[in-house]
């Protein structure tokens, strides 16, 4: 009876408490990784993630970054001026539009993403520049919204008009 009262009574310790040996050697069993593939035949999962193609809301994360690149103060503006805010996020649509293209035109079927995501981060930053370039360009290397005390590059082959007067009367 007390056999019989103490197997039932007595639970078996759990398996993070140390063990006695008598206790060890009855309880052993094998490791789950050689019961798993006798019972379960399908191959391991893997977990993983894509780079590439960013997802809709990355997108738009890219476009709000832009618009406030372009149209607040940075060191951007201090170089080639802020755009008026509809100005900036006209543009910003077009660069990443015109970017995400460049970039799904570049991806090859072997490519993990990353490659593919370096091409859209590039386009991405060669065109934003080509942007306020132009528009530095088209207003006359205006100043920017800073209030102009940030220094403008000076149009090449611009011509001062003393030393073009004393050229003329020489």
């Amino acid at each position: 009876m007390s056999d019989q009262e103490s197997a039932t009574i007595t639970p078996p310790p759990p398996a993070s408490h140390s063990h006695s040996e008598q206790d060890s050697s009855a309880m052993e069993t094998p490791p789950k990784e050689e019961a798993t593939p006798a019972t379960n035949n399908k191959p391991p999962t893997r977990l993983g993630f894509s780079l590439w193609p960013p997802a809709q809301h990355t997108r738009e994360a890219v476009v709000t970054r832009l618009i406030e690149t372009l149209s607040t103060p940075s060191v951007l503006s201090n170089r080639y001026g802020t755009l008026p805010e509809d100005e900036a996020s006209a543009n910003a649509r077009l660069i990443e539009e015109e970017a995400y293209s460049a970039a799904v035109g570049s991806a090859a079927a072997e490519d993990d993403g990353i490659q593919v995501l370096q091409v859209y981060s590039k386009e991405i930053s060669k065109r934003m520049l080509d942007v306020v370039k132009a528009r530095s360009a088209a207003s006359g290397s205006a100043p920017s919204a800073d209030g102009g005390a940030s220094q403008q590059p000076e149009a090449v082959g611009s011509v001062d008009p003393k030393v073009e007067n004393e050229e003329s009367s020489s």
